[in-house]
């Protein structure tokens, strides 16, 4: 004869185990050191120049979206640069905003250099120059 739960107890059994599993993960993980930064020499890439907003929110990009990535990027929104590989970097000069410089690019591919940095998935490029 199955044992009847209510749906609460359920749910918080899920709810439980659910957060083990999550913390599990991250007790045992292989590499400590997997997540430290990870920073090279300086390095070229080449990809579209995209809002980082709109891009993460609803994969939008390309020519079809130039003119709202112009506006998300002259409003000072964080943008990045989508290289020909499909990684995105996130797009900094030297500790500060390249908005400016590169809102006449949005939806264009473009070459930068800069020093390639990354920590827990998210990649940047730092002192970063366009080189076109």
């Amino acid at each position: 004869m199955a044992m009847k739960l209510p749906m609460k107890s359920i749910l918080s059994l899920i709810a439980a185990s659910g957060l083990f599993v999550g913390l599990s993960g991250s007790l045992w993980a292989a590499d400590p050191k997997a997540d430290a930064a990870s920073a090279g020499d300086n390095t070229t890439i080449k990809g579209e120049v995209i809002d980082l907003v709109c891009y993460t929110d609803g994969g939008l990009s390309g020519e079809e979206h130039a003119g709202c990535a112009k506006v998300c990027i002259k409003a000072g929104l964080p943008v990045g640069l989508k290289a020909t590989d499909g990684k995105v970097y996130v797009l900094v000069g030297d500790h500060k905003p390249m908005n400016t410089e590169l809102v006449q690019y949005a939806a264009k591919t473009i070459t930068m250099k800069g020093k390639l940095v990354s920590r827990d998935g998210i990649n940047m490029l730092e002192n970063a120059e366009i080189l076109k």
